[in-house]
């Protein structure tokens, strides 16, 4: 039986996110209710397990998230296109 991709995810428990993205375990696993991270519970009792490979996702959207609104504060004539990215770029660097 042919393993499937996600057979080889790295799961990480909720305080371990927590320390990488230096929050509150209730604030994991709110991310993960919300769907900002993907998660699951698994065990006897059921504990939560996140993916690691959505917590890297969801930080470089933090990062792009970031890079879009100093983009917005710096430039008055800021074109849509060069805040999300999709068509054409008027003032090009």
């Amino acid at each position: 039986m042919p393993e499937s991709p996600e057979a080889g995810a790295r799961l990480l428990t909720p305080a371990q996110v927590a320390e990488m993205l230096q929050i509150a375990v209730d604030e994991v696993v709110a991310l993960v209710i919300d769907g900002r991270l993907r998660g699951m519970k698994a065990g006897s009792p059921a504990r939560w397990r996140i993916d690691a490979g959505s917590v890297a996702a969801y930080l470089d959207d933090q990062v792009e998230d970031a890079r879009r609104m100093a983009l917005w504060r710096e430039s008055n004539a800021a074109s849509f296109p060069e805040l999300w990215g999709r068509g054409a770029v008027r003032n090009p660097d």
